[in-house]
């Protein structure tokens, strides 16, 4: 099958689901709706079809476009309207996370599958009302029990909802946290590095050395 036939099926699929759908599931579905013909449609055909699509909708003249998050491809708003979507949905778009709910949802980001007494370890406060407001908002969810541990506390992972709210396919796309830190890192300036970027006329001509009082910082 030619890819311009090709297209306008891996559109209709992905604009009529509810839910993201991977390459894999396009690949299967396409497949079975053309189950009548001898040779199956390879994924990377499929594939092809997806791009073909993908550069229809980047074009400025559609306020959506087509994106691969929560897992898989789906139909998404361009960022220069969300604030004029988010005017049919309320408060549920319009009200940030609170501190304590990021602080929550990064543990759990970066620790899943994670029981509340090991948020509560890390963040050294109760997490009950952070963790039930995150479950109201579809961002993490109950993945079962810590079968070792006394008690059989609940675990809790993201959701694909959570996947959704920050754009990206799976949690292995979430940054390093050595990237993280990284970008807040400072470098220190040497001494030399200082004195060159200085005009010769403001640069001292000797060093100044400041006089201390010899008692200071001494025990009486």
């Amino acid at each position: 099958m030619e890819i311009t036939q090709l297209i306008p099926h891996v559109e209709a699929l992905i604009f009529a689901s509810d839910r993201p759908l991977s390459t894999l599931e396009l690949t299967d579905l396409i497949n079975q709706a053309f189950g009548f013909m001898e040779d199956k449609i390879p994924m990377d055909q499929v594939e092809a079809a997806i791009e073909g699509v993908v550069e229809k909708y980047s074009a400025e003249f559609y306020p959506f476009e087509v994106r691969q998050s929560g897992g898989g491809w789906q139909f998404l708003s361009k960022k220069e309207f969300h604030k004029t979507i988010a005017q049919l949905n309320g408060d549920k778009f319009l009200k940030r996370l609170s501190t304590a709910a990021l602080e929550t949802l990064s543990i759990i980001a970066y620790k899943q599958p994670v029981t509340k007494g090991e948020i509560e370890a890390i963040r050294g406060v109760s997490s009950d009302y952070a963790v039930q407001k995150l479950l109201e908002k579809e961002l993490i969810v109950i993945s079962g029990r810590n079968e070792k541990l006394p008690g059989h506390p609940l675990l809790y992972t993201t959701s694909r909802s959570f996947m959704d709210y920050f754009g990206i396919n799976s949690p292995e796309d979430l940054p390093k946290i050595k990237e993280v830190l990284a970008e807040h890192m400072v470098m220190p300036t040497t001494v030399d590095e200082a004195m060159a970027g200085m005009d010769s006329e403001t640069a001292p001509t000797e060093p100044v050395i400041e006089e201390t009082d010899p008692g200071a910082g001494e025990e009486s």
